[in-house]
């Protein structure tokens, strides 16, 4: 019985050596200086270009459901006023962001039950591109494209792989004989070529992905209202601060909040060393 033991194990341990020497690689991210490392803030006006290559970009295929459009108008969001800062509900410019939202949202008419669709308002997200995952994924040659409220925090990486990722599209290498049809090149996507690869000593990094290259090598997809030249690097950079924005909007908040805790304890420290030296001035110790 041990040794019929011992030999199945020995079974199971060969029919995974393939999977454990398979490796998904993928080549180094892109190094980029961002406004909110460390004890940085959001660039609004960073925060407000990206929210224009969501609008008119990616958009198109990808929702982005966590997001209500009163989130924007939260401190530190894109659409921010102070004078709305008790509630953005009332910033007309998150009013007039919600009400130009291309797609309606559906809805039930009370009175009848009967659906119907009627524009945003301040309280709704985004309406999304797609009805359902299989409308999604019919459109998409059958991938599903990811929902980007928390994609900057699921990455590894966050803004600087979206960043990467976008501006990194790159030919097949020549290696690769069958690549998947529909699918993109990609160094930075993780993935594993082995099987793909004609020289298995050279194995190209990264992987393919189903989305295209979402931004024109040369001509460019927005027109951004403060007069920032637009290029693929700057539209890369700036959705990928917006995306980190949607994933972390209360960001600034907590880092003002962390920053005052600190000047407090350190006040705290200082007249608590005061205190004890003048309590046990006069005891010998």
């Amino acid at each position: 019985m041990l040794r019929k033991l011992l030999a199945l194990a020995g079974l199971f341990a060969l029919a995974g050596a393939p999977a454990a020497l398979a490796e998904t690689t993928q080549a180094p991210l892109r190094d980029v200086s961002w406004s909110f490392n460390g004890l940085g803030m959001y660039d609004q006006e960073q925060l407000q270009r990206g929210l224009k290559v969501y609008t008119e970009v990616c958009s198109q295929c990808h929702s982005l459901n966590l997001v209500a459009f009163h989130d924007l108008g939260d401190p530190g969001g894109p659409l921010y006023d102070p004078k709305y800062a008790a509630n953005p509900n009332d910033n007309p410019r998150v009013k007039a962001f919600a009400t130009s939202w291309s797609r309606q949202v559906p809805d039930i008419d009370a009175d009848t039950g009967d659906p119907i669709h009627r524009p945003a308002t301040t309280a709704d997200v985004p309406t999304p591109p797609f009805p359902n995952e299989a409308a999604a994924r019919a459109s998409n040659g059958g991938a599903l494209p990811p929902d980007m409220s928390l994609l900057a925090a699921a990455r590894e990486g966050g803004p600087a792989y979206i960043y990467s990722l976008i501006t990194s599209y790159a030919p097949t290498p020549a290696s690769i004989k069958s690549p998947p049809p529909g699918k993109y090149y990609n160094p930075i996507f993780p993935g594993d070529l082995s099987s793909m690869a004609s020289d298995p000593d050279h194995v190209p990094v990264g992987g393919f992905i189903g989305m295209p290259p979402p931004l024109g090598d040369k001509d460019c997809k927005v027109t951004f209202d403060d007069g920032t030249p637009c290029t693929k690097d700057q539209e890369a950079k700036d959705i990928a601060a917006f995306l980190n924005w949607a994933s972390d909007p209360h960001m600034e908040q907590r880092k003002q909040l962390g920053f005052s805790v600190l000047i407090y304890l350190s006040v705290f420290t200082l007249l608590l060393y005061a205190s004890y030296r003048q309590i046990w001035r006069n005891v010998a110790h």
